[in-house]
């Protein structure tokens, strides 16, 4: 059995009910990753694996099932979206390692910093057009639409983060804008498929984006909150990656503008050191934790992303009641309350 067939054994119930539903669609959607990504070439099945084997909590193709059985869809052709959703994001975290130069992901030494920066590009590039080859073979124009414009954003979410880099005076508008395109709207376009493949009514489509949209927002809420150790969650990743790379992220943002707000001098002069200057020593770190904790800004994060999910479980209001629907909208719960 290789690592991408045994399923993430995240021991919380709402995703263990969400993938026991979704147990023999889910087998289906690896058996067709592990084909899809073989190639003659072998450090491509090598290096695919090494990240797609690694585990995660398959949040996204799991989206595109759950939303399949609550659109009523009785096709198989979601087990190919499915698959193609989880070549986009595993090509976008081959991409984002290099862009970030991070050494961990899920727990384990990135591929970039085993095979090198070119061939986890290289790689990357590979399952994106893998993700097209199996879009298109489902013979869904609309469907095609939906993954291809996702793919547009994202690579857009993230050269606007790129740019925004350092940017200490980032709002939270442009920190919305920038994970609603590089997270969520994968999260949207997942969800939002499966309507198309049942051909459902604008309105139930219109609900699966938003409640996509609005859960991948709290995710990141809570993931970028994460990054500074203030929950109790263990991480496959380093603590202080963000930080390190001067990202603006919500609960910098938040600390940035209070202190402002309440003239701490102190804190802004820290903050446009170690963010704008890139000026980082030894206990920057520390001490940028302690102010976070200091103005509550990872309760805020908890909080915005309480806000987002709220908003995805409303979204799922035209849809009947029923075990699909109960699972997305503990999912949406779970997002949020994982961190404790």
């Amino acid at each position: 059995m290789t690592a991408i067939e045994k399923q993430d054994t995240i021991s919380t119930s709402p995703i263990d009910h969400l993938l026991s539903l979704a147990n023999e669609d889910m087998r289906a959607v690896d058996a067709i990753i592990i084909k899809r990504m073989q190639s003659s070439v072998g450090m491509i099945p090598d290096l695919a694996e090494h990240l797609v084997g690694a585990g995660g909590k398959r949040l996204r193709p799991l989206l595109t099932i759950a939303s399949a059985h609550l659109c009523e869809y009785e096709g198989k052709a979601h087990h190919k979206l499915a698959a193609s959703v989880e070549f986009i994001h595993s090509a976008t975290l081959l991409h984002d390692d290099v862009v970030d130069i991070s050494d961990k992901r899920r727990g384990k030494k990135t591929a970039n910093l085993i095979w090198g920066n070119a061939p986890s590009i290289l790689v990357g590039d590979f399952l994106f057009a893998r993700a097209f080859n199996l879009m298109v073979e489902t013979v869904s124009m609309g469907a095609l639409e939906i993954l291809s414009t996702a793919s547009s954003v994202i690579a857009e979410g993230e050269v606007q983060q790129l740019a925004a880099l350092r940017d200490v005076e980032m709002s939270v508008k442009t920190y919305l804008e920038i994970i609603g395109a590089k997270t969520a709207a994968l999260f949207a376009a997942a969800a939002e498929v499966s309507a198309i493949l049942a051909k459902s009514s604008p309105k139930k489509r219109k609900a699966l984006q938003t409640y996509g949209q609005e859960l991948g927002i709290a995710f990141q809420l809570i993931d970028d909150a994460l990054d500074y150790g203030g929950f109790e969650m263990s991480l496959g990743k380093s603590i202080g990656d963000d930080f390190h790379e001067g990202k603006m992220t919500f609960p910098v943002i938040h600390a940035y503008k209070t202190a402002i707000e309440t003239r701490d001098e102190i804190a802004v002069d820290f903050w446009r050191r170690v963010i704008t200057d890139h000026d980082q020593r030894d206990v920057d770190l520390q001490n940028a934790i302690t102010l976070l904790q200091k103005t509550d800004a990872l309760e805020a994060s908890l909080t915005a992303a309480r806000t987002h999910a709220q908003r995805a479980i409303k979204a799922l209001h035209p849809f009947k009641t029923g075990p699909w629907k109960t699972a997305l909208v503990d999912l949406a719960t779970f997002v949020v309350d994982r961190v404790h």
